[in-house]
């Protein structure tokens, strides 16, 4: 017995791995061996002999393997796996046969006729009463997904979950009372994420409904718009903020040049043998005050007037998104504004159209400063290192001379 039994082992271990596809994540070769674990736990405390036993065991072995073959009907393809390999092993025709129809009795819609097919079938479904049942779960809604290309949503999956649970019961009297307990606390806990899910949808639905409610009585503007818009400016205001702190940079590097460069370069100019510094100390100085120069420009606000008329927000004449257009009016003539913006929906979007613009028009001016700026910056460092290049060769021939 245990060497037919070492044998089944090795040749379904070897059949599943080399031929079984991995998108089986959940029938594969753990899953006969949970089924194995499951039939020998069973059949130690069940009145059975060591030759039923034997047969279960490789019936257990080979219930599974049909699925390299196909899905639906695959307990026959394993029936036709087990006949070769059993009968080259030159097993009994009639144990054989035992072996085929305890295979078959792990069939979905079989309702077993002995003890043995009572057996397979609750080791089959064991995991049903685990601990570790959601991940076993989670397998084999993948396994769907992979293979049958099913694809369901949570609550219809535990909806299919309660009422597997429901519908089953174990066949054999050692099965139940072992795990028909684990069993109905696995059944609670779906009934329950059920019922979470339940609640959730119910007041994810209410508040849609509400937010609809609320869209239709204000007249708001439609999501996708207020998106766009939303997106928009913010990319403008972070490119605006991008292109100030590039100025500041700048600003900070040339600042701090001009700083060294009159701490200790210009003093050095006083004396007569360093006549050949001027030129370009000067032109280096003058590089580096074009670059601060161009910096300050770049992030120096305009200033506007701040004040519009009545005549101006019903002609819808002036954009009240933007502060340099009211921040000299009064509070009140303010709000009565923005209260007749906010009445238009084209007023409303032509307001946020042209603060769009206008920002566009600053950016554009700030980055070709920026620009400017840069180069300059980076032509004057390469003509100053070759001016100072050069007068210093021009000194030391001077001198050899």
């Amino acid at each position: 017995m245990e060497n037919i039994l070492s044998d089944v082992e090795s040749y379904v271990t070897k059949y599943l791995n080399e031929n079984l596809n991995p998108n089986f994540v959940y029938h594969n070769l753990a899953h006969t061996q949970r089924v194995v674990e499951k039939v020998i736990e069973l059949a130690e405390d069940c009145d059975i002999t060591e030759d039923e036993k034997q047969l279960l065991l490789i019936a257990a072995w080979f219930h599974d393997t049909g699925f390299v073959k196909k899905i639906d009907g695959h307990e026959k393809e394993s029936v036709k796996i087990a006949k070769a390999f059993l009968s080259d092993h030159k097993m009994p025709q009639s144990d054989i046969n035992a072996i085929s129809q305890i295979i078959l009795a792990t069939e979905m819609t079989y309702e077993p006729k002995t003890k043995l097919e009572g057996i397979i079938r609750d080791a089959d479904s064991a995991h049903i009463s685990s601990k570790n049942y959601e991940d076993y779960a989670s397998l084999l809604r993948k396994e769907w997904e992979l293979t049958l290309d099913k694809h369901i949503t949570k609550d219809e999956w535990l909806q299919e979950n309660v009422d597997f649970f429901t519908n089953h019961t174990f066949n054999s009297p050692i099965a139940a009372s072992k795990w028909e307990k684990r069993k109905s606390k696995n059944l609670a806990s779906l009934i329950q994420n059920q019922n979470k899910i339940k609640a959730r949808t119910a007041k994810l639905k209410q508040r849609k409904a509400e937010l609809t409610f609320k869209k239709e009585k204000l007249d708001l503007p439609d999501r996708g718009i207020e998106t766009m818009f939303r997106v928009a400016l913010r990319n403008h205001i972070t490119l605006s903020d991008i292109a100030d702190t590039k100025a500041n940079i700048l600003l900070s590097v040339n600042a701090i040049i001009i700083s060294v460069a009159l701490s200790n370069l210009l003093p050095k100019l006083d004396n007569p043998s360093n006549d050949y510094l001027i030129i370009p100390t000067l032109i280096f100085m003058a590089f580096t005050v074009a670059c601060i120069v161009l910096s300050v420009l770049a992030t120096r606000p305009n200033v506007t007037k701040g004040e519009f008329t009545k005549e101006d927000v019903a002609n819808k004449k002036v954009n009240l998104l933007f502060f340099g257009n009211f921040h000299q009016m009064k509070l009140e003539e303010f709000e009565w504004a923005m209260e007749e913006m906010m009445k238009d929906k084209d007023y409303l979007y032509g307001s946020l159209t042209k603060d769009l613009y206008f920002l566009g028009l600053v950016l554009n001016r700030k980055y070709n400063l920026l620009r400017t700026t840069y180069s300059v910056f980076m032509v004057g460092i390469v003509i100053s290192v070759i001016a100072f290049g050069v007068s210093f060769i021009m000194s030391e021939t001077a001198i050899s001379a």
